[in-house]
């Protein structure tokens, strides 16, 4: 089961609304969810709040470090509580997905992701992981900007759609039923109805004065 859920971003409100805070977007409307509050916890440096499923404790973690220093807030609260890695989930901007997509996986590289890289320093590289896609520049050199900056009205939709999708799979997570968390997670989010055609209208004869159009 996952016990600790982490979402990665940057403290403050210069950088509330970036797309590298996609993580923290997501436990705040976890938070809102379960009715739990995320309170200051100096112990492991981050925002914190505990709940409770079936006598069962969890916990939701911002990380108040900044981005590249969320192993050290992850790892502290992970060790204290005695978290193993594969019961933990991060949630986290990526770069490689498009706006509106969201994957779950267990393991891999830090593919250049500060915080992912800095928990690996501190947990190894064995924990779950949501993927929140934020999209890419198309150019290497454009990446720290493009993560800093807020995204467009459609991608920040988007975005808000794949987070309101994956959190459906909340109670699978929790029970530790993760292939039925990535049916969840990965189904698409069904096509927009389309409006529904004009009937024909009966063509009138057109009378000695009518205009043709």
């Amino acid at each position: 089961m996952i016990k600790l859920f982490v979402g990665l971003g940057n403290p403050g409100p210069g950088y509330e609304a970036t797309r590298h805070n996609a993580g923290f977007w997501w436990v705040d409307a976890l938070a809102r969810q379960l009715q739990l509050r995320l309170s200051p916890e100096k112990s492991c440096q981050g925002l914190l709040a505990r709940g409770q499923h079936q006598a069962l404790p969890f916990w939701l973690l911002q990380p108040q470090t900044f981005m590249n220093l969320s192993g050290q807030s992850v790892g502290a609260l992970a060790r204290f509580y005695k978290i193993a890695p594969e019961e933990m989930l991060v949630v986290h901007d990526e770069l490689d997905l498009a706006p509106g997509q969201a994957k779950l996986k267990l393991g891999g590289s830090h593919a250049g992701h500060n915080g992912l890289r800095d928990i690996h320093a501190q947990l190894g590289p064995n924990y779950w992981r949501l993927r929140l896609g934020v999209g890419h520049p198309g150019d290497k050199s454009e990446v720290v900007g493009w993560v800093l900056q807020k995204p467009s009205l459609d991608h920040r939709i988007a975005i808000e759609q794949a987070i309101n999708r994956s959190l459906k799979a909340w109670p699978e997570l929790l029970a530790g039923e993760m292939e039925k968390a990535m049916l969840v997670v990965h189904t698409s989010a069904p096509p927009r109805p389309k409006p529904p055609k004009p009937s024909p209208q009966p063509v009138q004869p057109a009378g000695p004065d009518a205009t043709p159009t």
